[in-house]
């Protein structure tokens, strides 16, 4: 199951008129999102307010603005709006989509609280007055575990304003924008969009090309009126509360180009290299959650020259050059759980994934920039998806689509210093089952007991095919179901590259026990890399020239380098990459920009070398 969350924000324009977000937020549940939308609903109120005959009413304010007049009159109303047209709508949309759909209005059951606003300031023919009972109110909570079971047990839960305020005993009306922030707060959301019948924030609301793409705090926005301006504080509460991934984008719709993206550290100003890793390391990717961050990279990456697309795999894949010898760049935008709010120092970055692999990536990317890719040569830039889980997903798509003549795999190796090679992964799941008996008879050995002498046993034998493998009992379950006892492991091992590519074949997993099923989840060869090829004596040049001496690595980990090592032959393989890879899966990632900036210096020379010496020394 997958962790990540989107709460969208769909107005009632975008609801009653265009259907066809309801197929894009079925396409986000079909990859295994979880989705929250929050329904806004100014023209089902409008429409409801038409149904009845009646004349709906509005405050002036004293800055000219006109705000709907939620009195206690008027709340049944628009309750009755929210539940009849907008819920009803959106719940009967998606269901035609085959989605199971779990709706309400927030305050039904106290599911959102809120307190009602102070007294509203008004004019009324031409008189300032105080109005006291207008029903609107700002957010105080929400049932999170409600939400969350209902996110579990449905593909879609829609919730809408009003809200309850239990002091007053009262629905109360708030913003849907603001509401949609403090959710996605509550609910630790990775995604928050803000879809509107605009290309996201433009400068000029007559030209849909006129779109701001980033917007960053204390930026001045002049363009910004009307109901734009309550995303763009909708937009500010996210930041404030840690939501990093926050975007508006339209018109009526998610996907496409039309998205103002807001980030929560200065505006860049001049100095834009480090921009795109404070970026990327912002938006949120673990395994299986990839897309948002390759459709950003797809939208922001617009090289001359350069042509981008997502693969069939899910990878985001640059291609730059049309000549015969191909220098692959093969990073991965996936990272583990969980993802915290990125903090932005002045002289690096701590986040999740910003080393492994965001930074090295990153790097990657700047390439289709700096790198003047001669005819003969093609320079293949991918950011493959699950490489941080066992399915290595894209980097198999890679290993069959992609051929190069060498590759630069981005891992942290530190800027002064070049991995080789990797160890392999042999990964077990161990199943024992029998039927329960009692622990008080003679030789009776419990199901746990039989499994941690099946893990000895494949110890034993794995150690006498490679006596430099490592390995570890990573899990452990057990479970009884009618009568039948079952423990289950996983092993796993890191095999060195000395076993060489067939070592699996020589482990025996199938007498273990009558009792005992081994499935193999993962046999990935290691690799190493001779220090003799181009592709090494290119970061070799690009090293000295930097006044530095090389330090190479082999690592006890795994990498994308061991798939593509199953079954392409004399391919030079080295990775390199900023970053201390013992930060790697903590909670303390940490990378310095100035180690970014000097590591990418030196990988753009080294890909300089690399196609000049493919041309003739």
């Amino acid at each position: 199951m997958k962790d990540d969350l989107y709460v969208v924000k769909l107005g009632s324009g975008t609801i009653l008129g265009q259907p066809d977000i309801f197929a894009e937020i079925g396409a986000l549940v079909g990859r295994g999102s979880r989705v929250l939308v929050v329904a806004g609903g100014a023209e089902g109120i409008r429409r409801q307010y038409e149904r009845l005959g009646r004349q709906m009413p509005f405050l002036v304010l004293p800055s000219g603005d006109e705000v709907r007049y939620c009195s206690p009159e008027e709340m049944p109303i628009i309750r009755s709006a929210y539940r009849e047209i907008i819920l009803e709508e959106a719940a009967s949309a998606l269901r035609s989509r085959g989605l199971t759909v779990f709706a309400q209005i927030g305050g039904d059951n106290g599911v959102v609280t809120g307190t009602k606003a102070k007294p509203i300031k008004a004019i009324r023919d031409g008189k300032p007055v105080i109005v006291r009972d207008s029903l609107f109110g700002g957010y105080t909570g929400s049932n999170a575990p409600f939400i969350r079971s209902a996110l579990d047990a449905y593909d879609v839960a829609i919730l809408s304003p009003p809200i309850y305020d239990p002091e007053l005993g009262e629905y109360i009306n708030i913003d849907a924008d603001v509401l949609a922030a403090h959710l996605a707060s509550d609910l630790g959301a990775q995604h928050l969009r803000f879809v509107t019948g605009t290309p996201g924030i433009l400068t000029d609301i007559d030209d849909p090309g006129s779109t701001v793409r980033h917007v960053y705090p204390g930026d001045d926005l002049p363009w910004v009126k009307g109901r734009m301006k309550q995303k763009v504080r909708a937009a500010g509460v996210a930041l404030e509360k840690g939501i990093a991934d926050v975007a508006i984008s339209g018109p009526h719709t998610l996907e496409g180009r039309g998205k103002t993206w807001f980030w929560n550290f200065p505006h860049p100003g001049d100095d834009r290299r480090t921009e795109l890793l404070s970026q990327v390391t912002r938006i949120a990717s673990a395994s299986y959650d990839e897309g948002e961050l390759a459709s950003f990279l797809l939208d922001e990456i617009r090289y001359p020259s350069v042509k981008g697309q997502i693969d069939d795999a899910g990878n985001i894949v640059f291609r730059k050059g049309n000549g015969p010898r191909t220098l692959l760049l093969l990073g991965h935008i996936d990272t583990v759980p969980y993802q915290w709010q990125v903090k932005n120092d002045g002289e690096g970055l701590n986040g999740r994934g910003v080393v492994d692999a965001k930074g090295s990536f990153v790097n990657f990317v700047h390439m289709l920039e700096e790198v003047d890719v001669p005819e003969h040569g093609t320079l293949l830039v991918v950011g493959a998806v699950e490489e941080e889980v066992s399915t290595s997903k894209g980097a198999f798509y890679v290993r069959d689509h992609y051929p190069a003549e060498a590759v630069i795999i981005g891992e942290p190796s530190g800027e002064d210093n070049l991995t080789l090679g990797y160890y392999g992964l042999f990964k077990l799941e161990i199943t024992v089952s029998r039927k329960q008996t009692h622990t008080a008879a003679k030789d009776s050995v419990s199901v746990i007991d039989e499994l941690y002498e099946v893990v000895r046993t494949i110890r034993e034998r794995v150690r006498a095919v490679d006596p430099d493998s490592l390995s570890a009992l990573i899990d452990i379950g057990h479970r009884h179901d009618q009568g039948v006892l079952t423990a289950e492991g996983t092993l796993n091992f890191r095999i060195s590259p000395a076993a060489g590519k067939q070592y699996a074949e020589r482990v025996s997993l199938d007498d273990l026990g009558e009792d005992v099923r081994v499935s193999v989840m993962r046999a990935t060869p290691g690799f190493a890399n001779p220090r003799s090829d181009t592709l090494v004596k290119s970061f070799v040049r690009s090293f000295a020239r930097a006044g530095k001496q090389v330090h190479y690595l082999k690592k006890r980990g795994t990498s994308d380098m061991n798939t593509l090592a199953t079954t392409w032959e004399g391919v030079p393989m080295v990775a390199y990459g900023p970053g201390d890879s013992n930060l790697d899966h903590t909670d303390h990632e940490y990378l310095h920009f100035a180690e970014a900036l000097a590591a990418r210096s030196i990988l753009k020379d080294a890909v300089d070398e690399w196609f000049r010496l493919q041309g003739g020394e």
